[in-house]
């Protein structure tokens, strides 16, 4: 079996001392006791370290290039995203590397473990849907890499996030359907390993509860993001002993999907069906009905993270933030309103 190689971690752990401080001292800064810089040079040398160049790269801050970690390029919403991040960084002379993952675990690994050397000073990452691991990330972050993350966030590690109001959005959108007179509503969810996934299942939940309604674990199903994934979900509830009349997809695309396949069984979205998605996608002003949804600050998210990322860079005690930013609902045709509606 291949052995694995020695990590600051490793050196740190023997000597008792923080990663961080092994990590200034392999480095030669100022700011390490030389007694320290002594001992964590001599155990590297006689422990035949050889230093992550990748990890170091970033660390040094100094290429004015910031890599950003996408599972997508052509999702509307990254792509606004990106353009937030972009305006930040051309204003504080940063360029950006993309790096799209295509909601690949093993592709965002593999692009993590073989970072260009030299070419990034540091990261911006929304995780992939099905990553359960998050180590690679962690490892960067003890070895003094800036990473900021944004939308899709891992919830086991301390690091800089940004993220839109994920719960409040969903209980706002089940609320509206819940007032205008839907009963039985139903939700489309993600991937059950992403935490808004489950923050907008949780905003779901709470808007059925406050107007005890039931929660059915058989009307949340969990599935892709994609436009098809919305049309299979739909039909698995049509096809139920007991139908809903309204459903909450977790994003617009899904949404879209629901709609096509309530429509091709005759079924009036509106009046006779409810839906709601979750994103202002511009695909949800061209559907028929026009689609009520929760619109999400992606450009605002996208500034907000390379604020917080530059900030990282230039001050390496900066401690780590999160921030939330609200949605907005976007009232259209796919939920009018039943005879039971409690609007007038």
């Amino acid at each position: 079996m291949k052995k694995r190689p020695l990590r600051i971690k490793d050196i740190a752990e023997i000597l008792q001392i923080s990663v961080s401080t092994v990590s200034r001292a392999l480095r030669d800064t100022y700011d390490v006791n030389p007694e320290t810089k002594e001992k964590v040079l001599a155990l590297a040398n006689q422990l035949k370290y050889k230093p992550n160049f990748n990890a170091a790269a970033l660390a040094s801050g100094n290429t004015k290039n910031i890599g950003v970690v996408i599972p997508f390029i052509t999702n509307y919403y990254f792509s606004t995203v990106i353009s937030g991040i972009q305006e930040e960084a051309y204003t504080n002379g940063y360029n950006i590397i993309l790096l799209v993952t295509n909601d690949s675990s093993e592709r965002e690994l593999s692009m993590i473990k073989n970072l260009s050397v030299t070419s990034l000073d540091g990261l911006l990452v929304s995780i992939s849907s099905n990553s359960v691991m998050s180590n690679h990330f962690q490892e960067l972050i003890e070895e003094g890499v800036p990473l900021v993350f944004f939308d899709r966030v891992p919830d086991d590690i301390v690091a800089s996030k940004v993220l839109q109001d994920d719960f409040s959005g969903a209980f706002q959108v089940t609320e509206h359907l819940i007032l205008h007179g839907y009963t039985k509503i139903a939700h489309i969810a993600g991937s059950e390993h992403l935490s808004f996934t489950q923050r907008r299942l949780q905003g779901y939940v709470s808007a059925l509860e406050k107007y005890d309604l039931p929660v059915r674990k058989e009307w949340i199903i969990y599935s892709g993001f994609s436009q098809q994934c919305g049309e299979s979900d739909m039909n698995i509830l049509l096809n139920m002993k007991e139908v809903p009349d309204a459903v909450f997809a977790v994003n617009d695309r899904k949404a879209v999907g629901a709609i096509q396949a309530l429509k091709k069984r005759q079924i009036k979205v509106g009046s006779e069906f409810g839906v709601v998605g979750f994103t202002n996608d511009p695909i949800s002003t061209i559907i028929d009905p026009a689609l009520t949804t929760m619109e999400e600050p992606a450009f605002e998210i996208g500034k907000m993270s390379c604020k917080l990322l530059i900030k990282h860079i230039t001050n390496k005690h900066f401690l780590p933030k999160e921030i939330v930013l609200p949605g907005r609902l976007i009232i259209r045709d796919s939920c009018l309103g039943t005879s039971s509606s409690l609007i007038d």
